[in-house]
């Protein structure tokens, strides 16, 4: 089966998040595809087939721990390679939920359609604060649909040196898929930070995450009034993406790089 490591969400090598993806040439069972992710070990691996509609394909995500809906960063490996390999320059991922990605080549960028999902008003429990090592928060909301709580603190810095105690942050909420730390940024480099931290769904801390600007992007421009803003990953890796509100889609553009090919055996 081929299959590649694509660091997403950077331009250069070993930074942003590192994704593996996969082209089975016959349908893979569930655990089969678990067994692969889990012997990758990164935060997402992506399996991708192509159909019998020119330019369409099929794609699923699993992390360690279980299928992921939708993916950002393993998207963006995927068209990557796909963008790499032939000269199509638009195409659909059909993920298990039957959404229609369209994913668009821009020179060395990337274009991400996903949908836009609401934030509802929500709380914190003190025990996530002490384990993720935060006196207090600016703001809460929760995204119903990811399951993924947000926590707007108002320092990048300490937004950076945030270095949680997972194994209590664990114990601390039995209904979601994650939390994601966020603060406004303190150059104009960027409109915001952000960091994800999900040992429930998947991995202690995912490097770069495009998943969350479903919701992450729609709260900013609240915030700012701004449709078109630049987001940053202040994770040890790091990594970067423009975001562009559309309606109810949600652009998200970025570049990628391929560190590996080869084929996994199996």
């Amino acid at each position: 089966m081929k299959t590649y490591i694509v660091d997403s969400f950077t331009k250069q090598p070993f930074r942003g998040n590192p994704a593996g993806v996969c082209f089975p040439e016959q349908v893979l069972s569930d655990e089969t595809m678990l067994q692969v992710a889990q012997e990758f070990g990164l935060s997402e691996t992506a399996f991708v087939q192509s159909t019998d509609k020119a330019g369409m394909y099929t794609i699923r995500y699993f992390s360690p721990k279980k299928e992921i809906p939708l993916c950002g960063h393993a998207t963006l490996a995927s068209a990557k390679i796909i963008f790499t390999h032939t000269t199509e320059s638009e195409i659909h991922f059909i993920t298990v939920e039957k959404l229609d990605l369209l994913i668009k080549r821009n020179g060395d960028e990337i274009i991400m359609e996903f949908p836009v999902y609401d934030t509802v008003a929500a709380t914190v429990p003190d025990k996530m604060l002490q384990a993720l090592g935060l006196n207090g928060v600016v703001n809460v909301a929760l995204s119903p649909k990811n399951k993924i709580l947000l926590l707007e603190i108002s320092d990048t810095s300490m937004l950076a040196n945030l270095r949680p105690d997972f194994t209590s942050l664990l114990t601390t909420h039995d209904a979601i898929n994650g939390v994601l730390v966020t603060a406004p940024s303190d150059s104009i480099s960027y409109d915001y930070h952000y960091r994800y931290f999900w040992p429930w769904a998947g991995t202690n801390e995912d490097p770069v995450t495009g998943g969350v600007q479903t919701f992450l992007a729609k709260y900013w421009f609240e915030k700012l009034g701004k449709t078109r803003m630049k987001a940053f990953q202040s994770s040890t890796r790091t990594g970067f993406m423009d975001v562009e509100l559309k309606g109810d889609k949600v652009l998200l553009i970025s570049q990628a790089v391929i560190v590996l090919e080869g084929n996994l055996l199996v």
